[in-house]
């Protein structure tokens, strides 16, 4: 059902990782439900999506895929000059040891990314050009994973050009220059409180400025905090506590960077909430509630937010909602009014979807549509159109990527099927299937997601990082 009323909604939703000589040969904003604000916002008119180049400090032009989601936060390759067709044997690889799901980061000509290796966290510079693992350094001791598709090293690294930041399930924290020497370090988990979750860390660290901001929530103490890039030290820590039951306070989500009145800002979608904090500060500055209307105990969640110009695209309800939400009307005190609208027959608990040029492109990971790629126009909701991939008994829970006019879906095979060209949010013509690339290594499973390294792609599955094109 789509609804363009944010009262239908309402009224629906709630009616009254020894390291050795070996290593060196190798988790949005879309919301659902009602939603009450608490807001200290009387000054708050102006709203902007805002990616890392806009907010990051020191980051020079060599870097090229600064954190998970891209230099905008958006799935979105820069220049979309990627390869459309490859294989086996048209592609590199460097085998990367251990165990790991993260998404690599890109700066020049390398790659980072981290691993669990012989009881270790371990982070990796690797040389895409031939390729190659050019150095590794430990960060303290791997957790391994409780899940079957996770590990102790999900987060995506971060960098700014300069620095480079990896986050582990252990609550590690370290930050190196780009030769791999570390600079400082911390264990949030030694600091503020023993992890809760039930499952592994999926949150990625955030870049904003000159900090990287760390989301953590859980059952128990949750909470922000942002520790400056250049020296480790902490800038502030906020509570984020919510009134979620049981599993649904537990988020695996990673935050994404906007502005507010010209200033940094962060949306952070989890534990049944959507909130709004000041990045200079820390302080929250706008709330939504409702996602879970029901009081479910598990609506865990996992796919982040997105955000395009003042809206941000919330996926919820295990994938069974998608909300998009006004942040201006928000932060300005406006509560349920705020949602623009609201679907409850399309979503994505896993892939995060991808936005650009007022479309959005959504993954759905559910039973009944698995494997399902939706396009919506941003502004209403509406459906574009749909498109079925070939039929795969494995799911999907890489994220997709969007390079010139073509959408790239990764599953958790390793298969990467290529859709398009890609029409405009006028356009309602379904894109076809350009190809279905295949690679080897289709050990379950692949969960990070391909990555633009320049004019090549990148895509790390359960055992390689694969270097394709060129």
């Amino acid at each position: 059902m789509f609804m363009t009323s944010a009262q239908k909604m309402i009224a629906r939703l709630n009616p009254s990782r020894s390291i050795s000589a070996k290593i060196a040969t190798g988790s949005l904003v879309l919301c659902s439900a009602f939603a009450t604000a608490v807001c200290d916002a009387s000054d708050a008119t102006t709203v902007a999506a805002s990616g890392a180049p806009q907010n990051a400090t020191g980051q020079d032009e060599s870097t090229v895929w600064p954190q998970w989601r891209g230099p905008s936060q958006q799935g979105v390759s820069p220049e979309g000059t990627l390869p459309k067709k490859w294989n086996e044997e048209s592609s590199s690889r460097v085998e990367i040891p251990g165990s790991g799901g993260s998404t690599p980061v890109v700066v020049g000509d390398t790659a980072f990314l981290t691993s669990g290796v012989e009881g270790k966290n371990v982070l990796f510079a690797i040389d895409v050009n031939e390729p190659r693992i050019v150095w590794q350094v430990p960060m303290g001791t791997d957790r391994g994973n409780k899940h079957r598709k996770g590990s102790g090293s999900n987060p995506s690294p971060v960098t700014d050009g300069e620095h480079v930041v990896a986050y582990f399930r252990s609550g590690d924290l370290s930050c190196v220059n780009l030769s791999g020497e570390v600079l400082w370090t911390h264990n949030l988990q030694d600091e503020f409180g023993e992890d809760s979750l039930w499952w592994d860390l999926g949150s990625s660290p955030l870049l904003v400025e000159s900090m990287v901001v760390i989301p953590v929530m859980q059952t128990g103490p949750s909470y922000l905090v942002a520790f400056d890039i250049s020296t480790g030290e902490m800038k502030w820590k906020t509570d984020r506590m919510t009134d979620a039951p049981e599993e649904a306070a537990q988020s695996y989500t990673t935050p994404v960077a906007i502005e507010v009145n010209g200033r940094p800002a962060v949306a952070v979608m989890g534990a049944d909430h959507l909130t709004i904090n000041d990045a200079t500060d820390g302080k929250e500055i706008g709330r939504l509630g409702g996602f879970n209307p029901e009081g479910q105990k598990f609506f865990r969640s996992i796919a982040s937010p997105v955000a395009e110009g003042n809206l941000v695209f919330c996926p919820y309800s295990r994938g069974a909602t998608l909300t998009a939400v006004d942040i201006e009307k928000l932060v300005a005190g406006e509560g349920k009014d705020a949602i623009v609208w609201f679907r409850d027959d399309i979503g994505s608990d896993v892939p995060t979807p991808a936005v650009r040029d007022g479309v959005l492109y959504v993954v759905s990971d559910a039973k009944h549509d698995k494997g399902t790629v939706y396009a919506l126009a941003a502004k209403s909701g509406e459906t574009l159109w749909s498109l079925r991939l070939p039929r795969s008994r494995r799911s999907y829970s890489s994220s997709p990527l969007i390079s010139g006019d073509h959408l790239y879906v990764t599953g958790e095979n390793g298969h990467t099927s290529v859709i398009g060209p890609l029409g405009g949010a006028d356009d309602s013509a379904a894109p076809p299937v350009l190809a279905t690339n295949e690679v080897a290594d289709d050990e379950d499973y692949t969960v990070a997601s391909p990555v633009d390294l320049g004019d090549r792609l990148g895509l790390r599955t359960k055992n390689f990082l694969y270097i394709i094109g060129n």
